[in-house]
């Protein structure tokens, strides 16, 4: 091999949503060089959301790409090197750390910024694909708003699907919980403030099969679900569909080399993003799946080249 196809770089980023982009500006504002290498979806999570009215600094609504463009365009033009490719194998046993992308190229780096993101699970209806983001959602604290006054459905059974349902009473005048088991897998303690909310109905043994909509405008008007027991197809009447059936990390070429809890996240030490390998920092969503806000994710991503540049500048 010879080493024309080794890129070395002092700070290594892998993603590209809001924590990828800012950990770019900050290390590239401390002359750092930064190399981002970006896959198949740059901009993340946000890139599928439309409207975003709670990104601190817009009085108007923007649109969820848009402000990825833009924080693609600030990361490059401090000076962020951007490559497309996917990264199929890495090593963080031996330094420089070493990553090896589908197109050949290996990259090394002195440090390595770690924010892949995560994925929500959809329940791959070809409906719910279809009206995602004009009444399908895997996100209530950032959708929730625009339901004021309507029905709306979570799916879920979890603390995140009972969350999600709690939260939209805020503003959906009926939210109905659907489950596909006849008990709910949340904290007790929730399942007991869920019960007592008048505003929740939960639907036992059913799922969803098809989510019902208009074109123009494109909009959605029910769901048909299903009950596992009895079979019975049944329509609901909603304005708005919300998945809660967890999120994936995109973390699976880190395993067996950074400590992760048992969902696949990225484990970091309080109040920073250190993870177990020295030189190594997570940020965003790969390593938070309590929050999951693009401002959050924003704020680690500014973290760890902060704490990236330290970490250099100790060396």
């Amino acid at each position: 091999m010879n080493n024309k196809s080794i890129k070395h770089t002092k700070v290594l980023i892998l993603g590209s949503g809001p924590a990828g982009y800012t950990a770019a500006i900050y290390a590239a504002r401390a002359m750092l060089k930064p190399v981002l290498v970006f896959g198949s979806e740059p901009g993340g999570q946000l890139t599928t959301t439309t409207d975003v009215e709670n990104f601190p600094g817009y009085s108007k609504v923007i649109q969820g790409p848009w402000l990825m463009e833009e924080m693609k365009g600030q990361a490059k033009a401090v000076g962020t090197e951007m490559i497309q490719d996917h990264i199929k194998k890495v090593d963080l046993s031996k330094k420089p750390f070493e990553a090896i992308g589908d197109s050949g190229q290996v990259y090394t780096a002195d440090s390595f910024i770690v924010s892949t993101g995560a994925q929500a699970r959809w329940l791959n209806l070809k409906s719910e694909q279809e009206y995602r983001g004009f009444g399908v959602s895997a996100c209530a604290t950032c959708d929730g708003f625009f339901f004021k006054e309507k029905q709306v459905a979570v799916v879920g059974g979890g603390n995140a699907a009972v969350e999600e349902a709690m939260f939209l009473t805020k503003f959906a005048s009926k939210v109905k919980l659907i489950h596909r088991r006849n008990e709910l897998r949340a904290e007790k303690m929730l399942q007991a403030k869920l019960k007592a909310n008048k505003k929740i109905e939960i639907i036992w043994d059913s799922v969803v099969e098809d989510v019902v909509g208009e074109k123009n405008p494109k909009s959605v008007k029910a769901i048909k679900i299903k009950n596992v027991k009895t079979n019975k197809v049944s329509e609901l009447i909603v304005d708005g569909l919300f998945i809660a059936i967890g999120h994936d990390p995109a973390t699976s070429l880190f395993k067996g080399q950074l400590s992760m809890d048992k969902e696949g996240y990225i484990v970091t030490k309080p109040d920073s993003t250190v993870t177990n390998v020295p030189g190594v920092f997570a940020a965003g969503d790969v390593k938070d799946k309590i929050f999951r806000q693009a401002v959050t994710a924003a704020g680690m991503g500014c973290m760890a080249a902060l704490e990236a540049e330290k970490h250099l500048s100790s060396k």
